[in-house]
């Protein structure tokens, strides 16, 4: 083993960050590139769901923090490509690799929200699922994977509390909003449940990502504490989960509850999903229609360049 290999080994093993400019393993290297893209594309194509509610939101209140909540989602997107730039790849090359279907994102954004409860259940169950996943990454032995995950989870907490207020305020309206509010429920339930990934003797990346410290728990240890977490959340709504099978273990001192449907989970991972082929035309669509926007941006910043060189 090498001194550098050595020096990486024991800067994993005190629990300390490998820096940009650190000598890392290409395999680490490639995993963060990975991870860390996934996370970026997620949150982009992130927006496209609840932007699908700007315009049709109730009330202008409403429409504002659906606004601000996807502008936040388009700002960690920026935090993670900047992050992942780091690691020495190029946020254009990660966007066409998303394009052209050689990256991905997660599977719950290519699920269609069909109603207006869909942005309520999104910010309580998919946020907190999210939330779930990303607060150990704050953790995470890269640094600036971890400092980003920092604003990142602040932000996203507040949009599962926003999500949550939504959906408090619905099913103490009329009974067609609790109805709205408990089928919207019944779809979104699964889908989250999927978010952690497959189950741990099905991941392949797991293990050696919580051996380098990227990661901190299993799938299976996160999707537990989900739901966990969200099953006193549904009491105080007042609505039902739809899993017969979700019942308290006081043995475990946790909840049973049923496995999701695996197989849907990987034929929308193959791009099966109800709208994997909108959400990617959607977001080639936005990214050929903005090369105008990075062509002048590029030439400003050239030209600025060009001028302090001069006077220099």
């Amino acid at each position: 083993m090498s001194a550098l290999e050595s020096r990486f080994d024991e800067t994993i093993a005190a629990d300390q960050r490998i820096e940009p400019r650190d000598w890392m393993p290409e395999a680490y290297r490639k995993t963060l590139i990975r991870q860390i893209a996934q996370h970026a594309h997620s949150e982009i194509i992130g927006m496209q769901p609840e932007g699908n509610w700007i315009l049709r939101a109730p009330s202008l209140r409403r429409k504002a923090i659906l606004l601000a909540k996807v502008q936040d989602e388009a700002g960690h997107g920026m935090y993670l490509y900047a992050a992942a730039e780091t690691l020495g790849v190029d946020r254009a090359e990660l966007t066409e690799m998303l394009i052209e279907g050689r990256q991905r994102y997660s599977s719950i954004f290519n699920y269609p929200t069909l109603s207006y409860a869909d942005i309520g259940v999104i910010g309580w169950l998919v946020d907190g699922a999210a939330i779930c996943n990303q607060v150990p990454l704050c953790r995470c032995s890269y640094g600036p994977y971890a400092r980003a995950m920092i604003r990142v989870c602040k932000e996203e907490s507040f949009h599962q509390r926003q999500g949550f207020e939504l959906l408090l305020a619905m099913v103490n309206g009329t009974a067609a909003q609790r109805e709205m509010v408990q089928e919207s429920t019944n779809r979104w339930w699964w889908p989250s449940l999927m978010m952690f990934g497959p189950p741990d003797g099905d991941s392949p990346n797991t293990q050696q990502s919580m051996k380098w410290n990227i990661k901190r728990h299993t799938n299976d240890e996160l999707r537990q504490r989900f739901v966990d977490m969200t099953v006193p959340q549904a009491a105080a709504l007042g609505i039902t989960l739809p899993d017969p099978g979700l019942v308290w273990n006081d043995e475990r001192k946790a909840h049973d509850y049923t496995e999701p449907d695996w197989s849907e989970f990987k034929a929308v991972l193959s791009g099966s999903g109800p709208c994997n082929a909108q959400r990617v035309e959607h977001r080639k669509r936005a990214h050929d229609r903005g090369a105008w926007v990075r062509e002048a941006a590029t030439a400003y910043a050239q030209k600025q360049a060009a001028r302090r060189e001069s006077a220099a």
